[in-house]
């Protein structure tokens, strides 16, 4: 398995993350011992970084995280998790953001977790679920800060979902080691332009950002909830289909859209759409892991072969952004 320096943290992170979401629902709904199997087999192939989240299952992701972590003694693992506060707490925010961290601890049995994230949207200004710039930067980061003091945090992160400029305001500021960023095959944008009228939201070149600020970087919605598998089939364990995020405004639109990188598979570059899309969220060097949400220890073990055929050679680059450019000029 393949590590990569987290950021200025010096963490030494392997690529392929363990994701405990919800949308693949493994370690939400899966069965116990299916659980067990896919956290070990993760282990033994080297991956020390495990993303979970109270939001994941009302809690049931933690615990379940917690349970297997402490049954297999992975004291090497590095925990990440997260608090999403509600708009009834944004008065009392290092309050809120205290007792969250506090019951993610009991869940996951540990002292402390490698990497604590806010999960609510960026914007300017906030509304019914984001937090403002100066929300996050004066009141989210102090009470992060006391929390890493308590010595219950190691490192800082937030989610980079919201409004791009927010977003890079809060990535320049230094203050955050680390930022789960959407960045897959239909919104490569985090990392490079896009062409004219692009269907998705304009990320702006964030990784620019990361990279020049030390923000060590978590990729998500790599298969863009499920959508890059190319089929519309859920697994039974996994959640109905997601709401894009950063995409098209529907997932059947992210689905037709997915489709369209078939000539990847047909041409010879990867063996399906999902190792494509695996393999081309590693191949940028600013990506310090990416999460692939899973429902079985099956889609586990693929999205683990996939890794570890390595990033994708430049020839299949150059294709995927011939592909792209098709999308430009049309209706989200």
């Amino acid at each position: 398995m393949e590590n990569r320096v987290f950021g200025r943290t010096g963490l030494s992170i392997s690529i392929l993350g363990f994701g405990c979401g919800a949308v693949g629902g493994l370690m939400v709904r899966g069965e116990p011992a299916d659980q067990e199997r896919a956290v070990s087999q993760a282990l033994e192939a080297g991956v020390n970084y495990f993303d979970t989240a109270v939001q994941y299952g009302n809690g049931a992701s933690e615990s379940n995280l917690g349970r297997v972590l402490g049954k297999l003694r992975a004291t090497n693992a590095i925990v990440g998790t997260k608090v999403e506060l509600p708009a009834a707490d944004f008065g009392r925010i290092g309050d809120a953001v205290a007792r969250s961290l506090e019951s993610s601890l009991r869940r996951l049995a540990l002292e402390r977790v490698g990497i604590f994230y806010l999960h609510n949207p960026i914007r300017a200004q906030s509304d019914e679920k984001a937090l403002g710039v100066w929300q996050v930067l004066d009141e989210v980061v102090p009470a992060f800060d006391r929390l890493r003091r308590q010595g219950k945090v190691q490192f800082l992160g937030f989610t980079g979902i919201g409004d791009t400029e927010a977003l890079k305001q809060v990535t320049d500021a230094r203050v955050f080691d680390g930022a789960q960023v959407v960045y897959n095959m239909l919104n490569p944008s985090a990392a490079s332009a896009v062409p004219a009228h692009y269907p998705a939201q304009d990320y702006g070149s964030l990784f620019g950002h990361t990279q020049a600020s030390g923000v060590g970087v978590v990729g998500i919605r790599v298969l863009a909830g499920g959508a890059l598998s190319g089929s519309a089939e859920r697994h039974p364990v996994a959640s109905p289909a997601p709401a894009p995020i950063g995409s098209a405004l529907s997932y059947e639109g992210d689905l037709e859209r997915a489709r369209r990188f078939l000539p990847l598979v047909e041409e010879g570059h990867a063996a399906n759409l999902a190792e494509a899309a695996i393999r081309f969220a590693i191949s940028h060097p600013a990506m310090g892991t990416i999460l692939v949400g899973m429902a079985s220890l099956e889609q586990w073990q693929h999205a683990l072969a996939a890794v570890r055929k390595g990033p994708l050679p430049q020839p299949a680059l150059d294709r995927i952004t011939m592909l792209q450019r098709g999308f430009g000029g049309e209706v989200r």
